[in-house]
């Protein structure tokens, strides 16, 4: 196969898989090293992958967003451990907003229950997840709901969410970065997603590291825009500086 059939290959199993390995597509495709390498520096550069050492994994673009279940199996252990110190900069927050996404889910998982809480979400999973708590009362957005995330979106949920003041947001995105902000592949949901950054008091990020330097289609805040970001220890110490130094607070766990 020439180049260009090649790199959709190769894109096509890191969308089905999550990630690629250089030795191995080598090995798969009967080609040397190098020529994956430089097949994987192409990609990046039309803003497709991201690579790593060793390897690659997809951006997530208009045409591509992972989904929900595969969500629940990519580097759970710092997914849990960004949930739990999210969830500790609750505060005195009586209302919360939690995003759709795998990491919300988590946050909503550990927010304390002996304390009354009301949770704004668009997650059907996070709903189902705290509706049974005595001490929490869940808000769930209306909306057509998207079978990638089983969150709903759409102008019933901006619609709703116009008319709360709501003292803490925990929010997603599909990728952050210095230059263009927080983004997602849909553009509904970029509208979920702005309107809960203009009517919250607070606004905390939590996402895992390779979300950092990552465009996807969709712009819907500006990193200053949050108070807090929170992810794992794989972000290098100098980058989480870098994002400091536009206004929020970086917490690395």
């Amino acid at each position: 196969m020439n180049a260009e059939e090649r790199q959709h290959r190769i894109l096509s199993m890191a969308r089905r898989d999550g990630d690629v390995d250089v030795a191995k597509l080598a090995a798969d495709l009967a080609v040397a090293p190098e020529t994956i390498r430089r097949d994987l520096r192409q990609l990046e550069k039309h803003g497709l992958i991201r690579r790593t050492h060793g390897g690659a994994y997809p951006v997530e673009t208009a045409s591509f967003e992972t989904t929900l279940a595969m969500r629940t199996t990519r580097r759970v252990p710092e997914k849990r451990r960004i949930a739990a110190a999210a969830a500790e900069l609750l505060g005195d927050a009586e209302t919360v907003f939690i995003d759709e996404g795998f990491t919300p889910q988590l946050i909503a998982e550990a927010l304390p229950t002996d304390r009354s809480l009301t949770v704004i979400t668009a997650s059907l999973s996070t709903a189902a997840g705290l509706a049974t708590s005595t001490s929490t009362s869940v808000l769930l957005l209306g909306g057509r709901v998207r079978g990638r995330t089983l969150a709903t979106v759409d102008h019933w949920a901006t619609r709703m969410l116009a008319g709360f003041v709501i003292d803490l947001a925990f929010v997603g995105a599909n990728g952050i970065s210095r230059e263009h902000g927080l983004t997602t592949p849909d553009p509904a949901v970029a509208d979920v997603k702005s309107q809960v950054v203009r009517v919250a008091r607070r606004r905390v990020f939590a996402g895992v590291h390779t979300k950092f330097g990552v465009s996807s289609f969709c712009r819907f805040a500006e990193v200053a825009d949050f108070d807090t970001i929170v992810t794992d220890s794989a972000l290098p110490a100098l980058e989480a500086h870098r994002y400091s130094l536009l206004g929020p607070q970086v917490i690395r766990v």
